[in-house]
């Protein structure tokens, strides 16, 4: 059983106005002074949301709305400012396509260490490390360190591993666009198989297209708070208002 309870979740970043590389890529909502060299970036603020088993959730709105940080926040990447969130079951992310990937490492290595944090034994994991291979296409390169690796093939190993280990939930930012024609269609038809085996789904997304065809509810973002979350059909359709407005 998978489920998702977050109650009054606000999320802030120090910003350190000497240091560019401390400054959050996600910032979203009011700057404020914190002092002579450094202030504070709202990036969520009181966020309310739950969900439950088989659900599939999209979440939309502009550059900057916060919709990275709530999916770290969610994947425990961040740790929340202030609030609760509680998760049940076992979370994959892809969040980005270098997390949880050692580059020096084979493509081999990387299955089987990802394997055993997501709770399989060594022998189950190598079991699983042919199929994850042949679905993300890597051939022998399966054998090479991940840093020889294309951006396309890290991709395609990163997914095929996300998605290998059944997880409860599965946490996707913009990923789903990436990727030739061809692996994108494979990749939504193996979500879709742990979308039906009751798994629940977050995807963020620019593809308002997407998000209709893969979300039951949409969560419409503006300046890090929630603006509208409601059925997935109407809250984009009132998303594409506003934009064209």
């Amino acid at each position: 059983m998978s489920s998702v309870h977050i109650q009054d979740l606000s999320m802030r970043y120090r910003v350190y106005e000497n240091t560019a590389s401390r400054i959050s890529p996600d910032g979203a909502g009011d700057f404020s002074s914190g002092g002579s060299s450094q202030r504070w970036v709202q990036a969520l603020s009181g966020i309310q949301l739950q969900m439950s088993d088989g659900e599939r959730l999209g979440i939309i709105g502009r550059n900057g709305c916060g919709k990275s940080t709530l999916l770290k926040v969610i994947a425990g990447l961040l740790p929340p400012a202030s609030g609760d969130i509680r998760i049940e079951g076992r979370v994959s992310s892809l969040i980005d396509i270098a997390h949880g990937m050692r580059i020096e490492a084979t493509g081999e290595r990387n299955i089987l260490l990802r394997g055993m944090i997501a709770g399989l034994s060594m022998r189950e994991a190598k079991e699983r490390v042919g199929d994850i291979a042949a679905f993300a296409e890597l051939g022998d390169y399966i054998n090479l360190p991940v840093r020889t690796y294309s951006s396309g093939m890290a991709m395609r190993l990163n997914f095929a591993i996300a998605t290998a280990f059944d997880p409860d939930i599965l946490i996707i930012d913009e990923w789903i666009g990436a990727g030739d024609l061809a692996f994108q269609k494979r990749a939504q038809a193996r979500m879709q198989e742990l979308i039906d085996a009751s798994g629940a789904l977050i995807l963020a997304s620019h593809d308002l297209d997407l998000v209709g065809r893969m979300a039951d509810r949409v969560l419409w973002l503006d300046s890090g708070r929630m603006k509208v979350l409601g059925p997935a059909d109407e809250v984009i359709e009132s998303y594409r208002e506003a934009v064209s407005a």
